[in-house]
């Protein structure tokens, strides 16, 4: 028995879909949305019904039929309390993503597009490696405020699946190395990974500034923002994610037009993307102590590292810590559909998501 899979990755600025028989992809798509077309969103689950809209008339231009899916399976949204591994779309889940307390992200729609599809074709809804999964050391959610717990945000089925890649290259198995891990898209995240688990991380919001996103500040200057009466929570929100980053200084997040800007000797423009490059180093130098001088490699991925001048830049500053390897773009919608192929097929338990 064959089975076929719809893999969906809502991001930032696009909506990638893959469609599977077993291992093999029959097709995938992009579908890009610009800044025009997201600002007439104010959260992102209102994209709910733009991206599903998309997602099913990519279908029927490839002649695909949802009739003949066997699972839809999500890249996994802001959830907390889960691990590693799949999940099946639940009621629960659901109410979770589309909380306004929830940390909005486009993932968050991954698991509610899966599940419009599926529902009403009688077929399984997962999530796989979601961004919330947690395999963090205990020591590493300690902060400074008691009331506050770092939690594991972080791209964890792109990193987990080039890491898996990787490790292949080397010849050994996932479970045996120690990696360090940027990747770099419209957000940034950064992960020590050992021995197959994920033991600590610096999330979008508390590493480098990214394309879209201001990164980590000093508390002292937002909580004066925030108390200035300035500014309403909706707009610093933006000013974080959406707002922040290269786009806040250059007026665009397409690393492409910085690329060219640079080239034609815009000196604010290498100003920036330096930084940028600069400040990806510094994290990745600051997760390197948890795996105690033993990382076999560090890993450049995401759809960022395709830029070779950024790549080439932060690789000046921490080969010697480890060879690096620049993995560029990402291998999720295939990880996403083999998860699930793995849990059809009966080698894998997916789980309930509960709110506890």
């Amino acid at each position: 028995m064959s089975y076929k899979i719809l893999a969906i990755n809502p991001g930032s600025t696009s909506t990638k879909i893959g469609y599977y028989e077993d291992e093999k992809e029959m097709f995938s798509e992009n579908v890009m949305h610009s800044d025009e077309e997201l600002k007439q969103y104010s959260r992102v689950v209102d994209e709910f019904d733009m991206r599903k809209d998309n997602i099913l008339n990519a279908m029927k231009k490839h002649g695909a039929d949802v009739k003949d899916l066997s699972a839809v399976v999500g890249r996994g949204g802001q959830l907390t309390q889960i691990h590693a591994g799949g999940y099946r779309v639940t009621e629960d889940m659901k109410k979770k993503l589309t909380d306004p307390a929830t940390v909005e992200h486009a993932s968050n729609l991954g698991a509610l597009i899966a599940d419009a599809i599926a529902s009403p074709l009688g077929i399984p809804a997962y999530i796989y490696d979601a961004v919330g999964s947690d395999e963090m050391k205990d020591i590493a959610k300690i902060t400074g405020m008691p009331e506050v717990v770092r939690a594991s945000f972080c791209h964890v089925l792109n990193s987990k699946a080039m890491c898996r890649k990787a490790a292949k290259e080397f010849g050994k198995t996932y479970q045996e190395m120690n990696f360090l891990v940027a990747h770099l898209g419209g957000g940034i995240s950064i992960s020590a990974h050992e021995k197959g688990r994920i033991i600590d991380v610096i999330t979008s919001d508390g590493g480098p500034f990214s394309p879209e996103r201001a990164g980590s500040i000093p508390l002292n200057y937002i909580i004066d923002m925030c108390y200035s009466g300035e500014y309403t929570k909706r707009e610093m929100q933006k000013k974080e994610t959406g707002m922040g980053g290269i786009k806040a200084y250059l007026g665009t997040s397409n690393c492409i037009e910085v690329e060219h800007m640079v080239e034609e000797g815009n000196k604010e423009a290498e100003k920036i993307y330096k930084a940028q490059a600069y400040q990806i180093a510094k994290g990745i130098g600051e997760l390197s102590p948890t795996l105690k001088g033993n990382t076999d490699a560090i890993i450049l991925t995401g759809g960022v590292a395709h830029s070779k001048m950024l790549t080439d830049w932060i690789t000046e500053y921490v080969s010697f810590i480890a060879p690096v390897k620049v993995m560029a773009g990402e291998n999720e919608l295939e990880s996403l559909s083999m998860g699930a192929l793995r849990i059809l097929k009966g080698e894998e338990m997916a789980e309930d998501y509960r709110l506890r």
